[in-house]
C-alpha cells in the first residue's frame, strides 16, 4: 500500500520536497525553527534566517519569471557579499546551476565559461559590472545581466527590484540530491579550465566531513568566510553552516590586513577560520604585536605547505585551537584529507589522513596498489565525488577511468598511515632517467629558516633533460641567499640529483584565486634560462 503511495506521490508538494536533503530545505528548516537568529553577517548588515530563506526565495522566482528553468547555467561574477549567498541559493531553489567565476580572469577567459558552460544570465555588481558587459559583448550569449548593488545602465535588472517583487511566482521543483547544485571551473593552470559538477549529495558529504573533524561543535559557533566565494574552499564553507545553522561571517575580498582580520574575528566572536599559511603567518605575528581576546577553537589552512616556523607560530598565538591541515581538490568537494595540529611537526609535510566519507587507494599505472612507502597516484570513490566534467565526456571518462577517481596527486604511505604529497603527476621532474618530485624539494626549502615560499620547476638541459630550479620568497629581514648558502640544508635531506640546479630569488609566487602557485608562469619566465647551471 504504501509503495504504490509513493510511487504515485506528487513529489513537488509537501512535505515529500522536504525530505530532500540540501542546503535549500536546511535554510529554510532555520528559518522555521530559528527565524531571528542571524545566519550571515558581512561588514555592518546582519541577515536572519528567514530573511535569508525569503530573499533567495523571491531572486528564485524572478529568475523563473525571466525563463530560468531546470538544469539552465547562472553566472555568478561577485566579490564574497551576501548576495552572493542568496543568489546560490535562489537559483538551486528552481533546479538552476549556479557558475561561480574566478573575478581575476580576462574576459576572454570569463567568455570561455560562458561558451563551456552555455549560461544565459550573470549575475554581478557594479565593480565587476564592465567585464560582465565585456563579456556579454563578446560572446552574444547572455540574455540578462543583473546587479546586486545598483546600475544605471538601462539594460541590467537590479537585484534589488526583482527580489522586491516576492517569491508568487516561485514554481514548486522537486531538486533531488544527484541535481547539479553548481559548476566550480577548476584552476586551469595546466589548459583550459573543467567545470566540476558538484551535487547537492556532495556538498551534504562535505558538510558531514567537515563536522566529524571538528571540535567542540557549539550552537553559538560562528564560522567566517575568508576564501573567494568563487572558489570550492569559499563555497563549500556553507556546507556545514546550513547543515548546522551556525552564523558565517562573510569576509571581503581584497588586500589582505591581518590586523582588520583579527579585530573581526574578536569582533564576530569567530570559533573556526580557514586561512592560506601566508595569511596565517601574517595574522600570528599581529597576534603577538598586539594580542586579541578569541574564541578560536578550530584553525585550519590549506593550499599550500606550511613552514615549521608557520607551525610553530599558530600554536603559540592559538593554543586553545584544533589546528588541521584540509587537502583536496575541487573534483571532491573538497576536502579528502585532514592531520591534526598535534601531529603536524611529527609528521611534517604530511596531509594527514583520509577523511571518513572517503574511499581512497595508492596505485600504479596500471592500478595496482604500491607497497606501503612507496609512491602512487591516489585515487578515490565516495558521495563527496563530483557528478563529472561539464559538457567533457571524454576527460570525465579519463577522470574515472578503473572505477576510480584520479586525482593526479603522487603521495605515498608511511608506517603509521599518514599520507604525504610527492608531487602532481604532471609536475614531475625527469633527470637524467630520475623522477624528482617538486613537492619533496619545496617541503625541504621550506624548511630552511632563509625561506618563505618555495616552487620548484623544470628546465631544459642539454645533458640530463631537465633540471629543477627553485624559485624563493626569503623570510622577513633576509636579503640574499645563494646555492652554495643551502648546499649543507640540501646535502642534509636530499640526494644529490635532486638539488636545485638554480636559485631564482623574487618578491612573490604567482598563485591563482585558490591560493596555489601558478606554475605554468613559472616556467614561462623562468624555465627556459640555461645559462650557468650546474652539471
Amino acid at each position: 500500500m504504501t509503495a504504490t503511495y509513493e510511487a504515485t506521490a506528487d513529489l513537488t508538494t509537501e512535505p515529500y520536497r522536504s525530505r530532500r536533503n540540501h542546503w535549500n530545505n536546511q535554510v529554510h528548516r532555520h528559518a522555521l525553527m530559528t527565524p531571528d537568529k542571524v545566519a550571515i553577517t558581512y561588514l555592518d548588515k546582519s541577515t536572519t534566517w528567514k530573511q535569508l530563506d525569503d530573499r533567495s526565495r523571491a531572486f528564485g522566482a524572478a529568475l523563473s519569471r525571466l525563463g530560468v528553468q531546470f538544469g539552465d547555467r547562472i553566472l555568478m561574477v561577485l566579490l564574497n557579499r551576501t548576495e552572493y549567498v542568496e543568489a546560490v541559493l535562489g537559483a538551486t531553489l528552481i533546479g538552476a546551476i549556479p557558475v561561480p567565476v574566478n573575478i581575476r580572469m580576462s574576459p576572454a577567459e570569463v567568455a570561455y565559461l560562458v561558451s563551456d558552460s552555455g549560461a544565459k544570465v550573470i549575475v554581478t555588481e557594479k565593480l565587476l559590472a564592465p567585464l560582465a558587459d565585456a563579456v556579454s559583448a563578446s560572446t552574444g550569449g547572455i540574455d540578462t545581466l543583473i546587479v546586486v548593488d545598483g546600475s544605471e545602465n538601462p539594460q541590467h535588472l537590479e537585484y534589488e527590484g526583482l527580489l522586491a517583487q516576492g517569491d508568487a511566482d516561485l514554481p514548486a521543483v522537486d531538486v533531488p540530491e544527484d541535481t547539479v547544485a553548481a559548476i566550480m571551473y577548476t584552476s586551469g593552470t595546466t589548459g583550459k579550465p573543467k567545470g566540476a559538477m558538484l551535487t547537492h549529495q556532495n556538498f551534504h558529504a562535505q558538510a558531514v566531513t567537515t563536522m566529524a573533524t571538528t571540535a567542540n561543535a557549539d550552537a553559538d559557533d560562528v564560522a567566517s568566510v575568508v576564501p573567494p566565494m568563487f572558489h570550492i574552499a569559499g563555497l563549500a564553507a556553507f556546507a556545514p553552516v546550513f547543515y548546522r545553522g551556525v552564523r558565517a561571517v562573510i569576509h571581503p575580498l581584497g588586500a589582505f590586513d591581518p590586523d582588520a582580520m583579527l579585530d573581526t574575528l574578536e569582533r564576530e566572536g569567530t570559533t573556526s577560520v580557514f586561512m592560506v599559511p601566508a595569511q596565517w603567518q601574517a595574522v600570528c605575528a599581529a597576534q603577538k604585536a598586539r594580542p586579541r581576546t578569541l574564541r578560536l577553537r578550530n584553525i585550519s589552512w590549506g593550499a599550500a605547505p606550511a613552514s615549521d616556523t608557520v607551525l610553530n607560530a599558530m600554536g603559540e598565538a592559538f593554543p586553545e585551537a584544533l589546528n588541521m591541515t584540509a587537502f583536496g581538490q575541487t573534483e571532491m568537494s573538497p576536502v579528502t584529507t585532514i592531520l591534526e595540529g598535534k601531529d603536524a611537526l611529527r609528521k611534517k609535510g604530511s596531509i594527514g589522513k583520509v577523511v571518513p566519507a572517503v574511499t581512497a587507494r595508492i596505485v600504479d599505472p596500471l592500478m595496482n596498489d604500491v607497497k606501503p612507502g612507496e609512491v602512487g597516484e591516489i585515487v578515490y570513490r565516495g558521495p563527496n565525488l563530483m557528478k563529472g566534467y561539464w559538457n567533457k565526456p571524454e576527460a570525465t571518462a579519463e577522470a574515472f577511468r578503473g572505477g576510480w577517481f584520479h586525482s593526479g596527486d603522487l603521495v605515498r604511505e608511511d608506517e603509521d598511515g599518514f599520507l604525504f604529497v610527492v608531487d602532481r603527476a604532471k609536475d614531475m621532474i625527469i633527470s637524467g632517467g630520475e623522477n624528482i618530485y617538486c613537492a619533496e624539494v619545496e617541503n625541504v626549502l621550506y624548511s630552511h629558516p632563509a625561506i618563505m615560499e618555495a616552487a620548484i620547476i623544470g628546465r631544459a638541459h642539454e645533458k640530463w633533460g631537465e633540471v629543477p630550479v627553485a624559485v624563493v620568497v626569503l623570510a622577513e629581514g633576509v636579503t640574499d641567499l645563494t646555492l652554495a648558502e643551502l648546499e649543507p640544508h640540501l646535502n642534509e635531506n636530499l640526494a644529490r640529483f635532486k638539488h636545485p640546479k638554480d636559485l631564482v630569488i623574487i618578491d612573490e609566487l604567482p598563485r591563482n584565486a585558490g591560493g596555489k602557485v601558478v606554475k605554468p608562469k613559472l616556467r614561462e619566465t623562468y624555465g627556459s634560462k640555461d645559462a650557468g647551471l650546474a652539471d
